[in-house]
């Protein structure tokens, strides 16, 4: 991903069909919706947060939209006075399934052709104008203009902004990419979707990292075979000493996925001499 960007997320809605809940807030995977989606364009040079101000995984830039609640065009133009990369990624803060793939598709798509924005097609074939991706200045442009046009940009419709652009649509590089959470049903189906067996352990280790503050590129089947290893070989209590073992060592040779894979390679070379041991007393 080469393309410089900002990004805005839009965190300030009024959550109604969740009876007023703080949207943002809820909680998938252990995670916030906005941690979240605040870790898929963890590339942005800045990024701004246009809602209230609450503790979040990562820094951010905060503001309100004029007028507070004034809805999805007013909280753009908001974010946009706070960036100044050429191209402005434009998200709302309830994506759960959104992942950098989709931020990167969308930032190649717009740096490949000549339009002046890229929009995030469900699988429905509906265009996101909230999973996107805009060339700054155009959208300054329509910006102002609507506010000149309608004495500002409280209560108008997204609508009115993505017809005067010329936009690229871009099929969802994942699935549910563009995927948000309105109501609490939405809510229930995507913290069942992270808990079946094809994601669980991606979305624990990312969660895991997430809270701990580190970014790191973890084999989880070098480290998966490295229990198992221990367990069969030593005892069952080996398995989460040994790896906890190995991410004591790695973090002191210095932390890198590459530290990480090197230790594992030990610790599972030693497991397989005593499973061999093990073996032998036991013809």
């Amino acid at each position: 991903m080469t393309t410089p960007y900002d990004a805005i997320v839009l965190a300030g809605g009024a959550a109604r069909r969740l009876g007023g809940a703080d949207k943002p807030g809820v909680r998938v995977g252990g995670r916030a919706l906005l941690d979240r989606v605040l870790g898929a364009c963890a590339g942005a040079g800045v990024t701004v947060v246009v809602g209230g101000c609450r503790t979040t995984a990562r820094p951010v830039v905060w503001t309100r939209e004029e007028p507070a609640g004034g809805g999805p065009l007013a909280a753009l133009d908001a974010g946009l006075r706070l960036t100044t990369a050429p191209s402005v990624l434009a998200l709302s803060a309830d994506l759960p399934f959104l992942g950098e793939p989709t931020v990167a598709a969308l930032l190649d798509t717009l740096g490949t052709g000549g339009r002046e924005g890229v929009l995030c097609v469900d699988e429905s074939g509906r265009a996101q104008p909230l999973v996107a991706v805009y060339r700054a200045e155009p959208l300054r442009r329509e910006l102002a203009l609507l506010a000149t046009e309608h004495g500002g940009l409280g209560g108008l419709p997204l609508r009115l902004l993505t017809r005067e652009l010329d936009l690229a649509h871009l099929p969802a590089p994942q699935p549910l990419a563009s995927f948000d959470c309105d109501t609490w049903e939405d809510i229930a189906a995507a913290r069942a979707r992270i808990r079946e067996h094809g994601n669980v352990l991606d979305e624990w280790i990312t969660a895991v990292k997430d809270e701990l503050g580190i970014d790191l590129d973890v084999d989880t089947g070098v480290l998966l075979d490295l229990a198992r290893d221990a367990a069969h070989g030593v005892a069952r209590p080996a398995a989460p000493l040994t790896t906890f073992l190995v991410g004591y060592a790695a973090a002191k040779a210095g932390g890198e996925g590459a530290d990480v894979a090197e230790a594992a390679r030990k610790a599972a070379a030693l497991a397989n001499r005593w499973a061999a041991e093990k073996d032998e007393l036991n013809p």
